[in-house]
């Protein structure tokens, strides 16, 4: 089997275009993995907030106030780099903003108390804020690469690059802190080096893709910003023309915020519910990886040939399982078999969901609604971790029920995706070429 089989290309598409397009979700998986999953959440709840009881609440606020940010802002730039064919150039903006945000998290344990808690926070919201940036604008490349028939697989391929780039990531991470909790050093020590190697991996992987992804498109229009907000106002008007699509991003709230949930408090509920310590989560999050990595891949050639629908309600199911297991893990042996399955479906459903996105997108505005998807996901980032961290709260911390209501999302995400046609949403998307 081709890593890049021809057949699965736009005509005109060479396969290191693909190769570089890929290597961005290489390059940005080390923040997710390191910074929001595995190394530095554990760290401001237990580092940064001593445990406070409002920590995981003040932790899911930063995220969500950098989704909200994107969310607001993400549609109307996606819209801009539509109309000036200028998506390789804002990609390039957003890279450098979240390079240099996770670099300066390292600068966190030299500030104590309120204002750690402060500084803190701001950092990652501004280095999230640009990955998410990032992360919605490479995903609007994937339509000019991959044909209809291969979007899956393309996606697929990505996704599998992604958790390779974050086990790369969490792995070098991994070995440092070993050998600093060895030597008996702190976490205020061993944490900041594992942002610059995170900033570090990520900057040098994405000169691949900036030397090899070529912009496609051509500028269609001189327009201003007010104009990118007007075309946006008007995708909504004519929301009805796809009504496919924007079932699917109802879909996508509901599901992303479960996923949501797994990304950013993995690493807490691991060791404030289950016992893990530091080195075991990061273990724990490296095999994730494995298993995310193996289900993107070999997910993708499966969607193709199943249906991108019946694709991603599998992962459903699965998602709601996970959370059952986790609930009820009393043992981390027990937790294990929990992250096993995350991590299969984990990769499954996000390669899913951006496939469809790019199968039901008008050609002719790729960015701007991949724009609306990020909407969706970033809105789900605000919905998933602030319900589990108030569910948390009301409980008097008793994570477990927050973790088996997060089942909820994922069973309104199913039910929510019957409604979806994807043969009349491709029709839809192709009149407007």
């Amino acid at each position: 089997m081709a890593l890049f089989p021809s057949s699965a290309l736009n005509p005109g598409v060479r396969k290191r275009e693909v190769f570089g397009w890929a290597m961005y979700d290489f390059a940005n998986s080390g923040y997710t993995t390191v910074v929001i999953t595995a190394v530095f959440a554990a760290y401001f709840v237990g580092g940064v907030a001593k445990g406070a009881p409002w920590a995981a609440f003040a932790w899911t606020a930063a995220l969500s106030v950098s989704y909200a940010i994107v969310m607001l802002s993400m549609p109307a730039i996606g819209a801009w780099a539509d109309r000036r064919a200028a998506k390789k150039r804002v990609l390039a903006v957003a890279t450098a903003g979240c390079v240099l945000g996770t670099a300066a998290l390292a600068l966190t344990p030299g500030f104590s108390g309120t204002t750690g808690v402060a500084v803190a926070m701001g950092l990652v919201i501004v280095s999230n804020t640009f990955y998410s940036y990032g992360e919605s604008l490479t995903g609007a490349f994937l339509p000019e690469l991959a044909t209809a028939e291969g979007m899956g697989k393309v996606s697929g391929w990505g996704w599998a690059f992604g958790y390779v780039g974050g086990m790369l990531a969490l792995g070098t991470c991994l070995a440092y802190v070993l050998a600093s909790q060895a030597k008996g050093l702190p976490a205020s020590h061993f944490v900041p080096v594992t942002m610059l190697i995170t900033a570090a991996i990520y900057g040098t992987a994405a000169c691949a893709t900036f030397a090899l992804l070529p912009e496609r498109a051509r500028p269609r229009a001189t327009d201003t910003a007010s104009s990118a907000w007007r075309q946006l106002r008007a995708t909504f008007r004519e929301a009805r023309a796809y009504r496919d699509f924007m079932w699917l991003l109802v879909c996508t709230v509901c599901y992303q915020g479960g996923v949501a949930v797994a990304i950013t408090l993995a690493a807490i509920y691991a060791e404030q519910v289950i016992g893990f310590v530091a080195s075991e989560t990061m273990v724990l999050i490296f095999v994730l990886n494995i298993a995310a990595a193996v289900g993107a891949f070999s997910f993708g050639y499966v969607q193709d040939r199943i249906g991108h629908k019946i694709a991603l309600a599998g992962t459903l199911v699965a998602w709601i399982a996970v959370c059952v297991i986790a609930a009820l893990a009393t043992t981390k042996g027990a937790f294990w078999w929990a992250a096993a399955i995350a991590g299969l479906a984990m990769g499954s459903s996000q390669s899913a969901g951006r496939a469809m996105t790019g199968y039901l997108a008008p050609p002719r505005q790729l960015a701007e609604f991949f724009g609306l998807w990020t909407f969706a996901t970033r809105l789900a980032s605000i919905i998933g971790p602030l319900m589990y961290g108030a569910i948390t709260w009301a409980a008097g911390g008793n994570q477990r029920i927050a973790i088996l209501s997060t089942a909820v999302l994922f069973i309104a995400g199913l039910v929510l995706l019957l409604p979806v046609d994807m043969a009349r949403g491709r029709q839809a998307a192709l009149r407007n070429r």
